[in-house]
């Protein structure tokens, strides 16, 4: 069998959050695919991208994802007789093809807060804002596959609720870094045997991340130092800071993953006081990591954390200030810890790539 995957999404400066989910997933998929019999290559659209992927990896050099180009990219492929392609977006054009498709879309976030990602072409975000005003174009975009992927089982309901496609859709689950492999000492350097003395925050400043109540929970717990790690604008910073007043909050506008693993690992506890997320990937992280979470109340939380997290509402910062505090109780925070390496332990990329390989047998077969 021959998989084509699609690694033009993987960036060469730094992971976002579809960029990381397709380098992790091809870095297991090449390691899995061999024992399966399936011929694994990797479209990329930058030379830079072929030191990022696995080596001895075979390529496919093709245009960018954001090129005119793009709507006739299985007319291209077809002259290569691929059996099935998987692309890690759903943006892959399919007009014409002459195998079987795989489409992601990871959540519905975007129908929900209509902000394109920013470092899009200004042609791009048009679309993109058009192509979200309804569900319409989805739905012919993802009925135009044979099957959908998407990483978790919140995304695939919320699929279903929006009747966005009648291809079968197969969860492909995202899965957490290994971010205790960047820390000098390994699990020896993860500090959790003391009170909580950092609140770390990862993700962008977005209005419905509601960042706001977890700055103000932070001037009820006096001793203690917000840790906010993600690139900020200035603007959005002063406004933040006015919010803080007295409270320690430290800007640190990007880190790196090595710094990130050694801000959770400092008797620290990732908190999230978001109204939506479309997964919550640095959840997942520190749980991975064995560090306690405190975080909205919502359904996707509660699938990537299970009991390994306090949950909150995203709107009190009281409630937020006191689950931050519990867990200076050894027997609150240690069974929190203890359930949330329990939980988390089930999501792998072997087990991801397990399953898209499952999926890729099942359509050579059909």
């Amino acid at each position: 069998m021959r998989l084509f995957f699609d690694a033009r999404y993987i960036r060469t400066d730094f992971h976002d959050g579809i960029s990381r989910y397709s380098a992790e997933l091809a870095a297991a998929v090449h390691e899995a695919a061999a024992g399966q019999g399936v011929e694994v290559t990797y479209l990329v659209h930058d030379a830079r991208q072929v030191r990022l992927l696995p080596d001895g990896s075979q390529t496919l050099a093709l245009h960018a994802p954001t090129s005119w180009r793009e709507p006739f990219t299985a007319r291209l492929l077809n002259r290569f007789e691929p059996d099935v392609v998987f692309s890690p977006m759903q943006t892959i054009g399919s007009l014409g093809r002459r195998f079987s498709l795989i489409l992601t879309l990871h959540d519905t976030i975007y129908y929900r807060h209509r902000t394109p990602p920013r470092d899009l072409p200004a042609p791009v975000r048009l679309g993109w804002r058009l192509f979200h005003l309804s569900y319409v174009p989805q739905r012919l975009t993802l009925n135009a596959a044979d099957m959908v992927a998407t990483v978790s089982e919140t995304s695939r309901r919320q699929f279903a609720a929006a009747r966005l496609t009648r291809r079968p859709v197969v969860v492909i689950p995202n899965a957490p870094q290994r971010l205790v492999d960047l820390l000098p000492g390994g699990s020896d350097a993860v500090r959790v045997n003391g009170p909580i003395r950092n609140v770390v925050y990862m993700g962008s400043f977005m209005p419905y991340k509601n960042v706001e109540t977890l700055v103000a929970a932070m001037r009820l717990l006096p001793g203690r130092t917000l840790h906010l790690l993600s690139r900020i604008s200035p603007a959005r910073r002063a406004q933040l800071q006015a919010l803080a007043g007295e409270a320690a909050v430290v800007f640190h506008n990007g880190v790196t993953d090595a710094a990130y693993a050694e801000a959770l690992a400092d008797n620290a506890v990732l908190a999230s006081t978001s109204l939506d997320e479309g997964y919550g990937l640095p959840l997942a992280e520190a749980l991975a990591l064995g560090v306690p979470a405190v975080v909205s109340d919502m359904e996707i939380f509660h699938e990537v954390a299970g009991p390994g997290a306090l949950y909150v509402d995203p709107h009190d910062a009281t409630a937020v200030a006191a689950a931050v505090a519990a867990l200076d109780d050894p027997g609150v925070r240690g069974r929190v810890i203890a359930d949330g390496t329990a939980h988390i332990a089930r999501f792998t990329w072997q087990r991801s790539a397990g399953i898209l390989l499952d999926a890729v047998t099942s359509l050579v077969r059909r």
